[in-house]
């Protein structure tokens, strides 16, 4: 066994079920909307999440093939974000049914830009795009009391 190996799986942050950040359930019932990219904007790709927004999943390929690869996401979104205060699924869900109108904003604690979304619809459709490519971070960041 190659102890370089050995070493870099000892310092692998392990993730329990108390350390988890997204739910693979949500993860595939975002998945039935693939074509998209929901679920990709979900797990922290916003890059490929946009791909599947302009070309429907790759033409439907790549969805079918995200229906294999969700766990994997789920995993690595789980590594790579901070569980704390503010829980993913529901600010995903606050910002996919309600982003327009901030309310997700304002469960993360920024009222401003909440109140802001709310009266001029998520800033005329641009600031909830910009939600969905920028959420997770923004909520790591507030879980890791940057911001």
């Amino acid at each position: 066994m190659n102890t370089s190996s050995a070493v870099s799986t000892e310092t692998r942050p392990r993730v329990g079920p108390k350390d988890s950040t997204h739910s693979i359930t949500i993860g595939y019932l975002l998945w039935i909307f693939g074509f998209t990219g929901a679920h990709r904007f979900y797990y922290g790709k916003p890059i490929s999440g946009a791909i599947w927004f302009c070309t429907l999943g790759l033409l439907g390929v790549g969805w079918v093939i995200d229906l294999f690869l969700i766990p994997g996401m789920d995993k690595q979104a789980d590594r790579r974000f901070t569980s704390g205060g503010i829980d993913y699924s529901v600010a995903w869900l606050l910002n996919t049914f309600l982003g327009y109108l901030g309310i997700h904003r304002m469960y993360m604690g920024k009222w401003l830009t909440g109140i802001l979304y709310f009266c001029t619809g998520g800033l005329f459709l641009v600031g909830w795009l910009y939600d969905f490519c920028t959420l997770n971070r923004q909520i790591d960041e507030r879980n890791r009391g940057i911001v």
